[in-house]
């Protein structure tokens, strides 16, 4: 099961920034916010491994052409792509919108949780996707969401209809393609008989003036 990086929940309540601080009370309330979202979250997820077109500024695969020179350059020399969908189900959110109602602060705090904790576990689909593929002499590359960079989000119901997300998992986006669950992720991850080895996360993003951006 994920564990929450509690590193990585400071991070997203911007304590990393100059003049971020963690009282005593803070810290146990983050701790508690944490320790009821490991309880309560159900994580699922779902992949599926898809041949590859790649072009300078489009990608192609499970039906789709994607216009994005982003995710282009990001599986350069991939054959294949595993599509992934995850989520920590709905009791997250349910917690989050009754701490909205009543206790803001706190509802802060679990989204900064849940954000960390949702991360964890898509490093852990990772990791069982790497072994899997390890005895066919292939490397996984970062995974790159609807959203990044110019990957347009309107691709979000297609990568959940290819790998069945809403009949196996119970995961949907809504018109306007937001997540439902909120407290999930889809990605594409490129499949490579070469390890990879650029910057990844926020190194590889392009959006500088992210709030969230480590370094």
């Amino acid at each position: 099961m994920a564990e929450i990086d509690w590193k990585e929940a400071r991070r997203y309540l911007g304590l990393h920034r100059p003049g971020g601080t963690v009282d005593e009370q803070l810290e146990a309330s983050l701790r508690s916010c944490g320790e009821e979202l490991e309880a309560t979250a159900r994580p699922k997820a779902v992949w599926r491994r898809f041949p590859l077109a790649a072009e300078e500024k489009q990608v192609s695969c499970a039906g789709m052409t994607i216009p994005s020179f982003h995710l282009s350059r990001h599986l350069k020399d991939c054959g294949e792509v595993d599509l992934v969908a995850a989520t920590l189900a709905a009791e997250p959110d349910r917690r989050l919108r009754r701490s909205a109602g009543t206790q803001v602060s706190r509802a802060v705090i679990l989204q900064a949780c849940a954000a960390s904790l949702l991360e964890a576990y898509c490093d852990e689909c990772c990791d069982a996707l790497a072994r899997e593929i390890a005895p066919e002499g292939l490397f996984l590359r970062p995974r790159f969401s609807p959203g990044y960079g110019d990957f347009p989000i309107t691709f979000q119901r297609s990568l959940l209809e290819a790998v069945e997300a809403p009949k196996r998992i119970g995961l949907t986006a809504t018109e306007t393609m937001m997540l439902t669950p909120t407290k999930s992720v889809t990605a594409v991850v490129g499949l490579s008989s070469t390890p990879w080895c650029p910057p990844t996360g926020c190194a590889a993003c392009p959006k500088a003036d992210c709030a969230f951006r480590k370094g």
